[in-house]
């Protein structure tokens, strides 16, 4: 009994020193400090919430301090919302008599909304600020947010409930056929400059019809989104070389998440399917990134130039028996091949630099092969697989993968090319003493780019890519339009002035 009467004494002095009511606190003098004094929300798409951004607040003062308001400057008009310490405040824009502790700080997380008509007509900013206390007292942070005009495609919502689906291989996905006497966006088949599109779902190119990509064209793809081109469909990307890192007259395929932290992050998006019997696809001067594939070329044609395709989860190029001729491609940081021309057909490439940097003993940079597995047959005939002036290398040991079954043709073929592969016994890849199948190759060398962790491929006179390559497979000008010299850089790009 005495215990029980000790235990409720404690009980009850705890529920004393623990409840507390209010604290002796002092008005703010300004002098918080702050994590940030600009908060850069990056750029957002009109009408689309921007993702959610910290501010940390310090209190380095010995007093419990009373901040008399937290306020957004456009009041209760503005875009932006806040919430501070979890406390949602007059609709995420004012709060009033938030306490600070000695020694402590308070989070506030923001997030905003704009439309395109919000934004300065000039610069596309949408700004305001966080305003703390007033007066004498008033301390600020910036909140600046990038606006673009984009046009959204997506598919239709049924009456019922159901969301418009479009076939995909043996299953259907959301999507939808791009219409090119849309009552609403007008020509759906041509993808302007104008402003960027944002697509939900696959946007499908029916058959018989042919989607266009202006230069400078931006398309950005939500999750589980892509773009389908149909059995006697055809897609032409026309980009054109640009002056500056903003690739401004490239075509650019992207994930919509925007925002600097999922710049390299893969897998955002689907792919881009070029279905089994598409015809004439061309394909110059694109940027793509953040797929789970980025092209998957399936039994069709496909001629592609100047093209950069980073962060795949899967495959940069997927192609699957089909005709692919490629010039100053690049291509790298992919979860099982920068590129695999697999089930048989006819490749060639040259100047290209095929890299592949995930960290993955299963990854290759460049996968040939002549079968599919689960495929009807399973074998078909690789009637030529070209490399010239080509780089192909990687972090993995070998980093080409030549995969044959007999009973259908393997021809290959590697001129003047750097490979990263270790000796081998296999008599496929036996890259010194077989005339057949390699001709000038440079094994196991580190051509020393620039930075592959950022996917810059330049290399520098240092390199053992420098002037290796045979003028007869001589592309004139490299993937960013500088012009080669003879005898050319190996891959894609030709050394001019290193950057520092």
């Amino acid at each position: 009994m005495r215990q029980l009467t000790f235990l409720f004494f404690i009980g009850i002095l705890i529920t004393i020193c623990s409840c507390r009511a209010d604290f002796e606190t002092v008005a703010s003098s300004g002098d918080l400090t702050f994590s940030k004094d600009t908060i850069y929300l990056d750029t957002v798409f009109s009408t689309i919430s921007s993702s959610t951004y910290t501010l940390k607040v310090y209190n380095k003062s010995k007093n419990d301090i009373n901040i008399p308001s937290i306020k957004l400057g456009k009041g209760l008009n503005s875009k932006y919302r806040m919430t501070v310490d979890g406390m949602q405040g007059n609709q995420g824009k004012l709060f009033e008599n938030v306490t600070l502790l000695a020694k402590d700080s308070l989070y506030i997380f923001i997030e905003t909304t704009p439309n395109i008509a919000d934004a300065n007509p000039t610069n596309f900013l949408y700004t305001d600020q966080i305003q703390f206390d007033g007066g004498t007292n008033l301390q600020k942070v910036e909140l600046v947010t990038l606006v673009q005009d984009a046009i959204f495609l997506y598919p239709e919502k049924y009456a019922d409930g159901t969301t418009e689906t479009v076939p995909f291989g043996e299953e259907t996905v959301q999507g939808f056929y791009l219409n090119e006497n849309d009552p609403i966006h007008g020509n759906e088949l041509h993808f302007t400059n104008q402003k960027a599109y944002v697509i939900y779902g696959y946007a499908t190119v029916p058959t018989g019809k042919t989607a266009i990509f202006d230069a400078g064209a931006r398309v950005y793809f939500h999750a589980n989104s892509g773009l389908i081109v149909s059995s006697n469909a055809t897609i032409n990307v026309n980009g054109e070389k640009s002056s500056t890192e903003k690739l401004e007259k490239e075509v650019v395929f992207s994930s919509d998440r925007l925002q600097p932290d999922f710049g390299y992050i893969p897998g955002q998006w689907g792919t881009v399917w070029l279905q089994k019997g598409s015809t004439n696809n061309k394909i110059q001067n694109l940027s793509l990134k953040n797929a789970s594939i980025g092209l998957l070329v399936d039994e069709n044609t496909l001629s592609i130039k100047n093209t950069q395709i980073y962060n795949c989860t899967n495959y940069g190029i997927q192609a699957k028996n089909a005709l692919i001729e490629g010039e100053n491609i690049v291509i790298n940081y992919t979860g099982l091949a920068s590129l695999a021309c697999t089930y048989g057909g006819n490749y060639k490439f040259m100047h290209c630099t095929f890299n592949n940097n995930w960290n993955s003993s299963s990854q290759v940079a460049v996968l040939v092969s002549n079968y599919s597995i689960g495929a009807t047959p399973e074998m078909k005939d690789l009637t030529a697989a070209t490399f010239n002036n080509c780089i192909i290398y990687g972090t993995y040991t070998n980093e080409l993968a030549l995969n044959k079954k007999e009973g259908a043709a393997f021809e290959y073929q590697f001129n003047n090319c750097l490979i990263k592969y270790n000796t081998s016994s296999d008599p496929l890849y036996q890259f010194a003493s077989d005339p057949t199948h390699y001709n000038g190759i440079i094994q196991n060398l580190n051509p020393k780019f620039f930075n592959p962790n950022i996917n810059n491929f330049t290399i520098e006179n240092s390199s053992p890519a420098f002037a290796k390559g045979n003028p007869a497979y001589l592309i004139p000008l490299d993937i960013i339009g500088n012009t080669r010299t003879l005898p050319p850089d190996l891959g894609a790009y030709q050394t001019k002035d290193f950057p520092k």
